[in-house]
């Protein structure tokens, strides 16, 4: 049997499987703003090599800020807030015990991956050092690429927790439930940026974690109750890109939408007000193309990789970090390596990172034929074991954030 008749007979079972009551569009909004994040890391980050040959983080937006743009298309976690959003209201509608039940399961989907990947990386800590001799900056590098995707995962995790009282708020206000949250990151944005910045301290900007990214969580449970109509919808497309615009061009908000080593704010971390206006405008377009989306999705061939992907969705994002370290700490032994170790400051090196995405994702695939099993209950691993990983996990989290 040929490559693409396996292909076909594989993607038509994967039809004949999925249950008619399936929000397709819904599972393909998330697997779209799932694949965005391995996509926005391996395209906006790099690494230099130092003289005693450790790897550094580095980021071509940097050198070229006028790529900044292409961060508004790959930061899709607004997307993936409202999908998560509108999943678990149907979710917790469909449960059969208790709410506290509902979420240790939901939390437990969530914790195991990620207990996976830190335990496996504290493991291969001191194999890599005391072993093949790989410097200590460059796992303390790569320690933080590993870490830095676990944080969606906690606050999700936190945001789920409050599902109940967000489904609550959705049945009283509707979709209105959102803008107190909205209304929240302003002013500890107005504190921080304004002309009191001076006298407020660094930490205030930490109050706007929560709220950031509960705001399109919050809409997707109110679309989930049926309370966005379509004229909401343009209203929150045309609101949060009229926003945007003003938060950019007025107030002089960082365009980019990620970190960029060396600049003094970010809009991510933790999210700013440009963060919740993209958001907006993504959520609003979500909503309008839903219908189209969701017929799109009915043929057999474009449906069975999105099925793919929501399966395997807490290892692409616990371990497509590890996979584009997997190529570049062995390069880093031969020296510079165009568009893998290198200052990323040039046309070149732009090209080059894009020639290395098949293979970034070739050993994602290859990696994620045994790291899926974290995904699944721990029903082999008995309690010792289980303390052993959390232990291990607590110690990779440690060193990661240099504590």
């Amino acid at each position: 049997m040929s490559a693409l008749a396996l292909m076909s007979r594989t993607a038509r079972r994967i039809e004949d499987a999925t249950p008619a009551h399936r929000d397709r569009a819904v599972d393909g909004l998330r697997a779209l703003a799932l694949l965005a994040v391995p996509t926005g890391h391996w395209l906006l980050g790099g690494f230099t090599l130092s003289p005693d040959g450790a790897l550094h983080n580095a980021s071509p937006l940097g050198a070229f800020p006028g790529f900044a743009p292409v961060s508004w298309v790959l930061q899709m976690l607004g997307i993936f807030f409202l999908v998560g959003g509108y999943a678990s209201v149907l979710s917790y509608r469909r449960r059969k015990g208790s709410t506290r039940a509902w979420l240790g399961g939901r939390l437990a989907r969530l914790g195991r991956p990620v207990l996976g990947v830190t335990a496996v990386w504290a493991a291969l800590l001191p194999l890599l050092h005391f072993g093949l001799g790989v410097p200590v900056d460059t796992l303390r590098t790569a320690s933080t690429l590993v870490v830095q995707p676990l944080w969606f995962v906690g606050v999700y995790t936190v945001v789920t927790a409050l599902t109940p009282y967000c489904v609550r708020a959705a049945r009283r206000l509707g979709v209105w439930a959102a803008a107190p949250l909205l209304g929240s990151v302003a002013v500890v944005d107005l504190l921080r940026y304004g002309p009191y910045a001076d006298a407020v301290p660094s930490w205030l900007s930490l109050l706007n974690i929560l709220p950031g990214w509960l705001f399109a969580y919050q809409l997707g449970v109110s679309w989930g109750e049926g309370r966005v109509t379509r004229r909401h919808a343009w209203a929150l497309l045309l609101g949060g890109a009229a926003l945007f615009a003003v938060l950019l061009l007025v107030f002089g908000y960082p365009a980019s939408m990620v970190g960029v080593p060396g600049e003094a704010r970010t809009n991510s971390h933790p999210p700013s007000l440009l963060v919740l206006a993209l958001a907006a405008a993504q959520s609003g377009a979500a909503v309008l193309l839903r219908d189209r989306l969701g017929a799109l999705l009915r043929r057999p061939a474009l449906w069975a990789p999105v099925v793919v992907v929501n399966l395997s969705a807490m290892t692409v994002l616990c371990w497509h970090q590890t996979a584009m370290l997997a190529a570049a700490v062995p390069a880093a032994y031969a020296g510079e390596v165009p568009g893998l170790v290198g200052a990323p400051d040039s046309a070149g090196w732009i090209l080059a990172r894009l020639a290395w995405m098949p293979v970034f994702a070739g050993l994602l695939v290859l990696i994620g034929r045994y790291a899926r099993r974290f995904e699944s209950p721990w029903t082999g691993a008995g309690p010792a074991r289980r303390a052993l990983a959390g232990v291990l996990a607590a110690g990779f989290g440690a060193f990661a954030l240099g504590l």
